[in-house]
């Protein structure tokens, strides 16, 4: 059963959202993913939150551009966490997005990640589901591991050749 809905407005955020797949997979977390248009389709949408709970879902990731009503939408309907990743746009390059779902009124609150932030998203839906998991725990825990060990690696090639050979 999948513990974490994503959900995105238009198939032009699948980049982005496919990061925040990405890292839910490598760290064993179900997930359900759907493109669905707040605007242009509130039937369905509607649908969706209502009915996200008895899915099984402990955290919703929704991705939105421009008006980005998406995560303050599914927060007003959904009673567990919601992630809002706000995408980069070409005429205000992601603040409308950011400004939009950061804003949420008071009781309606969106967890907001970087503009464009799919893998940090889905981090934070992992770190919020791990309060109670203590297997998931052990694989971020093995995960921000990993990370460190990269960043170790590279400074090891820097001392070795040099940053004018990096």
């Amino acid at each position: 059963m999948a513990k974490v809905g994503i959900v995105m407005g238009s198939d032009s955020d699948m980049p982005i959202m496919a990061k925040a797949a990405d890292v839910l997979e490598e760290l064993g977390i179900a997930y359900e993913m759907k493109i669905i248009s707040a605007h242009r389709e509130p039937d369905v949408f509607f649908e969706y939150a209502k009915s996200a709970e008895d899915k099984g879902f402990k955290v919703i990731i929704a991705g939105a551009g421009m008006a980005a009503h998406l995560p303050g939408m599914c927060a007003a309907i959904f009673p567990m966490p919601v992630i809002g990743i706000p995408m980069h746009t070409t005429s205000l390059g992601g603040r409308d997005s950011l400004y939009s779902i950061v804003q949420m009124p008071s009781g309606i609150p969106v967890a907001t990640v970087a503009i464009n932030g799919g893998a940090n998203a889905a981090l934070l839906a992992a770190k919020i589901l791990a309060t109670s998991d203590e297997e998931l725990l052990s694989r971020l825990k093995d995960y921000s591991n990993k990370l460190k060990e990269q960043v170790e690696a590279k400074d090891a090639h820097l001392q070795e050749v040099g940053y004018k050979n990096y």
